[in-house]
C-alpha cells in the first residue's frame, strides 16, 4: 500500500463523460479517461484493507489491492500482469461492467468506493499503448480439438483459456463478425467495436481459429461437429426475449430492444439496411418498456436519432438513491442508476404496468397504462396491485420492449443435442460445466440466464477448466 492515508486525503473523482451537446451527435465512446497523474491518485485511495471484499464481490476475483498499488507506483506493467491473471478482457469489463467490486469496497461502508472499474480500464489501455499486450501462443499443443459455439464473452474467455492450455480451438459464430452481444447489442458509444477487433486479432495470432457465418444445426450438424472435435462448448447466450402479450401487440412500430440495438450497431459500422426496414426514431415519441441497461441503450440510440421525446417505464417501484437495510454492504445495492443515456434526455416512470397498445392504420400511436403498488403478502413475497382509477395514456410512435431475456433458445443446437434444461429453461451443467450430453459443455447466459459480461467471462474460464479435465482423463 503506497499511501496509507490516500483514502482520507483524496476524494473519489469520476472520469466523467463528453458534453451532452457533443456526444449526442456521434457514436464515439462517451466516457473519457483521466490523466495518468489523477489515475494514480485515485488508485492511492485503495487502502489495502486486509480483507478485500472487492475481490469477493468480483465474479472473476480480480486482485484489486495489488494492481491498484502498482498504478500508484507508476508500474503499469506490473499492474497489467496482475490484472491479466484473473480477467481475460479488462478492456470490455472496464467499459461496461456495473462494478460489483465497488459496491463491495470497504470504503463504500461510509464513504465513496475506489474507482476500480475506471482504474481497470486505465491499466489495460496503458498496457496496449506501451506494447505490453502481445500475442503469446502456447509453446506446446496437446493435439486435442475443441469447438466453441458462440463468440460472446463466455465463448471467447473459454476459447482463450483452452488455447493457453495448448488445445486447438475453433470458434463458430453464426453472425458475420465475432463478439456476440458485445458487438451487436452494446452500442458503440459504450463500447467501440475496434476494441473487440483488437482483442480478436490478438487471439487469432495466438492460434485460435474463427469461423463466422456458420450456424451449428444449419450449416453443420451437431453430429458432424462432435465427430470433428474432442469436446464442444456452447456459449450461445440467452436469446429468447420476454414479450408483452397484450392487446395491440401486433401493431407496427413495436420492436424488441435487441432488434433496434442490433440494427443500429450494423448501421454504425456501415451496413446498408433497406430503407423500409430501418427503425427510425427521428421526430417520434419513443417509449421504452423496461428500466434496465438494455432499455437505457435504446434511450441513447433514440437520442442520437433525434426522437422528439423519450419515456422509459418500469413496472417495479423506483429504487432508493442509497442502500437500504434490505441490501447492506457488501451486497450489491439495489439503488437507482442514472446512465449517460438518461442524462441526454429521458423521462422515467416507475411502478407502471402497460395495459394495451393502440394505433391507427396498423401503426402504434398510444399506450394505455396503470400505476401499481407493491406490498408484501403473508409469506413475505412482493405482490403487485393495480391502483384503481390511476389509468393514463402515453403517446407512442415507436415502442421498444426491453423486459429482459427468458432463457437460451431451445430450438436448434440445444434440441439437436438433446440437452437437459432446468425449470427456468436454462441449460443444466455439472461441476465441470458439462451438459447432460457427454462431451458437450456450456457456460454463460445459456446456463445462468441473462447476466453480466463479467459473469460470462468467469463462466467461460471455469468451463475451460472442466473441459481440460475432461480432455486429460
Amino acid at each position: 500500500m503506497g499511501d496509507p492515508k490516500g483514502f482520507l486525503n483524496i476524494r473519489r473523482m469520476e472520469s466523467g463523460y463528453r458534453p451532452v451537446e457533443e456526444r449526442v451527435n456521434d457514436y464515439r465512446e462517451v466516457e473519457i479517461l483521466l490523466p495518468d497523474s489523477e489515475r494514480e491518485r485515485q488508485a492511492s485511495r485503495c487502502m489495502d484493507c486486509g480483507v478485500p471484499f472487492c475481490h469477493w464481490g468480483c465474479p472473476v476475483a480480480n486482485i484489486m489491492p495489488e494492481w491498484q498499488d502498482m498504478i500508484f507506483r507508476k508500474d503499469w506493467k506490473a499492474a497489467y500482469d496482475i490484472l491479466r491473471e484473473t480477467n481475460n478482457f479488462p478492456e470490455f469489463t472496464g467499459r461496461v461492467c456495473p462494478a460489483p467490486c465497488e459496491a463491495s469496497c470497504v470504503l463504500s461502508i461510509n464513504d465513496e468506493p475506489v474507482t476500480i472499474r475506471q482504474n481497470e480500464l486505465a491499466v489495460i489501455e496503458k498496457a496496449f499503448e506501451l506494447g505490453y499486450v502481445k500475442p503469446e501462443p502456447p509453446e506446446k499443443r496437446t493435439g486435442k480439438k475443441v469447438a466453441v459455439v458462440g463468440s460472446g464473452p463466455a465463448g471467447l474467455a473459454c476459447a482463450d483459456m483452452l488455447n493457453r492450455d495448448g488445445h486447438n480451438v475453433t470458434v463458430f459464430e453464426s453472425e458475420d463478425s465475432i463478439g456476440g452481444y458485445l458487438r451487436f447489442g452494446i452500442p458503440d458509444f459504450k463500447l467501440d467495436k475496434k476494441i473487440i477487433d483488437r482483442r480478436v486479432d490478438l487471439l487469432k495470432k495466438e492460434g485460435i481459429e474463427f469461423k463466422t457465418g456458420i450456424m451449428v444445426g444449419r450449416d453443420i450438424s451437431t453430429s458432424e461437429l462432435s465427430a470433428g472435435f474432442d469436446a464442444v462448448m456452447l456459449g450461445i447466450g440467452a436469446r429468447e426475449p420476454r414479450d408483452l402479450n397484450i392487446g395491440g401487440r401486433s401493431l407496427n412500430g413495436i420492436y424488441f430492444a435487441m432488434e433496434y440495438l442490433d440494427q443500429q450497431n450494423r448501421r454504425v459500422r456501415g451496413d446498408q439496411i433497406p430503407e423500409d426496414d430501418i427503425i427510425k426514431a427521428i421526430n417520434k415519441k419513443v417509449v421504452v418498456i423496461g428500466g434496465g441497461d438494455t432499455g437505457s441503450d435504446c434511450v441513447g440510440n433514440a437520442n442520437r436519432q433525434g426522437a422528439s421525446s423519450i419515456t422509459q417505464i418500469e413496472i417495479l417501484p423506483e429504487p432508493s438513491d442509497h442502500r437500504t437495510s434490505n441490501d447492506p454492504w457488501p451486497l450489491w445495492p439495489k439503488v437507482k442508476k442514472t446512465s449517460s443515456s438518461h442524462e441526454e434526455g429521458c423521462e422515467r416512470l416507475w411502478s407502471v404496468k402497460t395495459l394495451r397498445f393502440y394505433g391507427d392504420d396498423g401503426d402504434v400511436n398510444k399506450i394505455s397504462a396503470i400505476r401499481v403498488n407493491w406490498e408484501k403478502d403473508a409469506e413475505g413475497r412482493m405482490v403487485m396491485n393495480e391502483i384503481p382509477g390511476s389509468e393514463f395514456e402515453l403517446q407512442a410512435d415507436l415502442v421498444f420492449l426491453s423486459m429482459g431475456f427468458m432463457h437460451v433458445a431451445h430450438e436448434g443446437i440445444v434440441k439437436d443435442y438433446n440437452i437437459k434444461l432446468d425449470s427456468a429453461g436454462s441449460i443444466v451443467i455439472d461441476e465441470n460445466f458439462m451438459t447432460s450430453t457427454d462431451g458437450v459443455f456450456s457456460a454463460g447466459d445459456s446456463v445462468r440466464g441473462a447476466s453480466l459480461v463479467v459473469w460470462a467471462i468467469h463462466h467461460g474460464r471455469e468451463a475451460a477448466k472442466g473441459i481440460s479435465r475432461y480432455l486429460n482423463r
